[in-house]
């Protein structure tokens, strides 16, 4: 009948859709600016008005909470579980430090979480504790082992990833070349004086 509203089924088909254009939207646009993108960026990406967005996600949190895991979390967890495969505790430090500014430099949307951006957000704040963790953890290790200075805490390598993000995302990117070399200068600093790190 001509005039007819559309079905149910109709109706969560598009709302369907709408989500997962969303999704996909938010993902390439927190990948690539952060998690502070505009909102209005994100719903012209999936082709639906700022109000879909907030009806299907709730707002930024929302929407930030249904895509964080593809955006940071798988990644950097796998950063942290590939860590702990590593025997030698100085390679350990090594490879944990040189991951975790590689993926500030790459992921924009790491460096806000980082910056605790977002504070209301459950699960970045779940995301910020389990890198805490992590941080202790292989501190700790290195430094029992002498691969660290022995003054180096886990609330210094927060400190150095802090102010890192704070110059990635206010200041001016540097070439990637530039950032990899100052990695090394970073890493030679705060190595102890019997590390047998392979990373110089």
């Amino acid at each position: 009948m001509a005039g007819a509203a559309p079905s149910r089924s109709g109706l969560r088909a598009d709302a369907r859709r709408n989500s997962e254009q969303i999704r996909s939207a938010a993902i390439g646009a927190f990948q690539g600016q952060g998690l502070t993108v505009p909102l209005e960026e994100v719903a012209k990406a999936a082709g639906v008005s700022k109000a879909t967005v907030f009806n299907r996600f709730g707002g930024r949190i929302g929407l930030i909470e249904a895509v964080i895991e593809e955006v940071v979390a798988s990644e950097l967890f796998a950063v942290i579980d590939h860590t702990r495969t590593i025997d030698d505790a100085g390679e350990r430090i090594t490879y944990y430090l040189t991951a975790i500014r590689d993926l500030q430099y790459r992921q924009p949307a790491f460096n806000d979480v980082l910056l605790q951006t977002y504070p209301h957000s459950q699960q970045l704040m779940e995301i910020c504790r389990v890198g805490s963790e992590a941080n202790e953890e292989f501190v700790a290790a290195a430094r029992a082992s002498g691969a660290l200075r022995p003054e180096f805490t886990a609330g210094d390598l927060h400190a150095l990833v802090v102010d890192n993000a704070l110059a990635l995302k206010h200041g001016k990117r540097p070439p990637q070349a530039d950032y990899d070399r100052r990695t090394m200068y970073l890493l030679d600093g705060i190595r102890g004086r019997s590390s047998a790190s392979g990373g110089r």
